[in-house]
């Protein structure tokens, strides 16, 4: 497979991990947008939020737990932090295997644009 978040997974493209377990891998982005941006993705290779099956619930449940208690572990989960996913194209996704964008550390606006 030649996915970029999956071969950083396997370990054959370094990355700053921050956080891993048995299902979840986190790591800082190559190209932060804020003052802490961590990019969370699931250990199992899933394209795009449309291919999220009801067997993938729980595993979507520990990517927001990952992200809520890394924004309290980093001190700005009082705060407030952004959150993203964008899937396809139109979306802005670039990467093809689901990932959590965790932004912190400023305040953010809205519309995201």
């Amino acid at each position: 497979m030649d996915c970029l978040f999956c071969k950083i997974v396997n370990r054959g493209i370094p990355a700053d991990i921050v956080h891993e377990d048995e299902h979840v891998l986190a790591f800082s982005d190559i190209n932060p947008q804020a003052p802490t941006h961590i990019l969370i993705i699931p250990r199992q290779h899933i394209a795009t939020l449309n291919d999220i099956e009801m067997a993938d619930l729980a595993l979507m449940g520990r990517l927001q737990y990952t992200a809520a208690r890394l924004a309290r572990e980093r001190g700005f989960a009082e705060d407030g932090y952004r959150v993203v996913m964008n899937c396809n194209d139109h979306g802005g996704q670039t990467v093809y295997h689901i990932h959590m964008h965790l932004m912190g550390g400023r305040r953010f606006t809205w519309p995201a644009g």
